[in-house]
């Protein structure tokens, strides 16, 4: 009994002392928010690399975080390239992932509409809640509305006087609190006159 008692108190310790993943008290998953900073970090690779297309001549272009969710799964930013005559709004989605072998890491992607798309997009979402505002509100939380806008799937629903808006777009699941979705949409705006 003591032999099977040490060898359990010594794995247990050992995965303590060495696990790579930190945990809490509870065992919950500590994961990092992904912040309008660190999303304007690894958005500037993705936007002179995807967008914008990478050149041996000297380009400027700028770059500002608008909004980022609460929940930390979603960010949005402005960008402009006077030279390639180019902006638009560009969605930067965060969430954990467990890889083949079981370990938890933290992934992120970008997703681009250009200026026009943006405000499509955008005045969408924002008319899609006006219009449907009666049905939304009737019953919180179980009276929802859903649209499709290019490759993402858009789901709305309300609680507590408050709207909540869910992308799901390549295997990314991000909440956007109204709150947030009002400020990007305010800045960007604002901005890009």
């Amino acid at each position: 009994m003591k032999i099977k008692f040490s060898i359990v108190f010594i794995i247990l310790i050992n995965n303590f002392l060495f696990s790579q993943i930190k945990t809490n008290n509870n065992n919950v998953w500590v994961a990092k928010e992904y912040s309008k900073d660190v999303a304007l970090y690894n958005s500037k690779n993705f936007l002179f690399k995807n967008v914008l297309g990478s050149t041996t001549e000297i380009v400027q272009f700028e770059i500002i975080p608008l909004a980022a969710a609460s929940s930390g799964e979603l960010t949005t930013l402005l960008y402009k390239c006077e030279s390639k005559q180019k902006e638009g709004l560009v969605l930067g989605f965060y969430g954990n992932y467990w890889n083949d072998t079981g370990v938890l890491y933290q992934g992120y992607a970008f997703k681009n509409f250009e200026k026009e798309q943006a405000i499509e997009f955008l005045n969408k979402i924002q008319t899609a809640i006006e219009d449907n505002k009666k049905f939304i509100n009737d019953e919180a939380d179980n009276n929802n509305i859903f649209f499709k806008y290019d490759d993402i799937d858009v789901l709305i629903w309300s609680s507590s006087q408050n709207y909540t808006i869910r992308l799901f777009w390549h295997g990314f699941d991000s909440s956007w609190e109204k709150t947030a979705f009002d400020r990007s949409k305010r800045r960007f705006e604002k901005k890009i006159k």
